[in-house]
């Protein structure tokens, strides 16, 4: 049996598009809505991880982490601030750049950046403090992970 493919998409932009400014720490820094189709049957819980995979210095930066949201196929736009998320089944936010909540897209001006949301429908909920971060995660998931799926887009600040 060969594994069930996840399928993730996004209605604020798609896959290798311009990321819009209301998604990034330019704009509103809300994070965008995320759409699931295929979760595996077994799924427990859901992780996401936001990076800025053209950082010079640090490659592959994390913006966002959460995990522990709910089996589902939409995560919401605009995901509220904090550690945990009570109107998401408790789901709790890591810290990144940014500390318990959505950080988006702010490179350098002009220069254009490529940012990866990473989901990952694991077989169990992680047992991590809100301090953790992505690294603490990653080991967390190890052994869990039933699927695993990528959006990508690009950011360029005061883009013409």
């Amino acid at each position: 049996m060969h594994a069930q493919i996840l399928k993730i998409w996004s209605e604020a932009f798609k896959e290798g598009d311009w990321i819009p400014n209301l998604y990034s720490a330019r704009g509103e820094d809300r994070s965008p809505s995320i759409h699931l189709e295929g979760i595996h049957a077994e799924a427990q819980s859901i992780a996401i991880t936001m990076d800025d995979a053209s950082h010079p210095l640090f490659p592959n930066y994390n913006h966002w982490l959460i995990w522990n949201l709910p089996v589902q196929n939409s995560i919401p736009e605009a995901i509220p601030h904090g550690e945990i998320i009570e109107n998401l089944g408790g789901a709790i936010q890591g810290r990144a750049y940014g500390r318990h909540r959505y950080k988006g897209p702010k490179p350098p001006l002009k220069t254009i950046h490529t940012y990866v949301f990473t989901v990952y429908i694991l077989d169990c909920k992680c047992a991590l403090s809100p301090k953790s971060r992505k690294r603490d995660l990653l080991v967390e998931m190890e052994g869990h992970i039933l699927q695993k799926s990528t959006l990508t887009g690009h950011f360029q600040s005061r883009r013409t």
